[in-house]
């Protein structure tokens, strides 16, 4: 019993380990977002992944992001500013180039951070619409949709590195079923409207 459970913890692990690679692993127009906290050279700041794979760095020259893990990149980033500055403070973030579609006030592409939580996604689209379900918020990832509970994600503070999120994630947030039916009651009320002016055309 004890080698089947120490083989499901390692299956599991595994499982665990490649899903954080894959939502860790950035695309041209992704980025990074760093921050000197002990350097007074004007280096903070978001810099963005080209097309050919490869990234500008002030002082720290080209690197190249291509089939690299985050983490990789992070640590060669952290390496060259090593060797140019004596003990530097300073945090690297990934940007993710996310669509955030459905009922949110702005819909469109941003860029978030593994530490975003679910409410700063949703205000930089603008916030919820009254009629945005938040129970059945998805993300479009290719050709799947990977559901997620929003307004539980809220309430633990739960991170975009908790959920996995990967770059060029779609993040669609669906209308509520009750406004789907009041949208249909409108239409029905201005049909039936319209078919009444019609027969009171026709009688005349």
């Amino acid at each position: 019993m004890k080698i089947f459970h120490t083989i499901v913890l390692g299956v599991l692990l595994t499982v665990i380990n490649t899903f954080a690679l894959k939502a860790q692993y950035l695309n041209p127009g992704d980025g990074v977002r760093i921050a000197f906290f002990n350097i007074s050279d004007q280096i903070s700041g978001d810099y963005y992944i080209q097309q050919d794979g490869k990234i500008q760095l002030p002082y720290a020259g080209l690197i190249t992001t291509t089939n690299k893990p985050y983490n990789e990149i992070k640590a060669e980033i952290v390496s060259k500013y090593d060797s140019l500055y004596k003990n530097p403070e300073l945090t690297v973030q990934p940007l993710f180039k996310i669509n955030i579609l459905g009922e949110v006030r702005s819909p469109g592409y941003y860029y978030v951070t593994d530490v975003e939580k679910m409410t700063g996604i949703f205000a930089l689209a603008g916030g919820i619409t009254s009629d945005g379900d938040l129970d059945n918020v998805y993300i479009i990832r290719d050709d799947k949709e990977i559901e997620l509970d929003a307004q539980n994600l809220i309430e633990r503070g739960s991170t975009m590195s908790d959920i996995g999120l990967q770059s060029g994630d779609r993040i669609f947030v669906p209308r509520t079923w009750w406004a789907n039916a009041r949208s249909v009651t409108i239409i029905v009320s201005v049909v039936s409207a319209l078919v009444t002016i019609a027969v009171l055309f026709i009688k005349r």
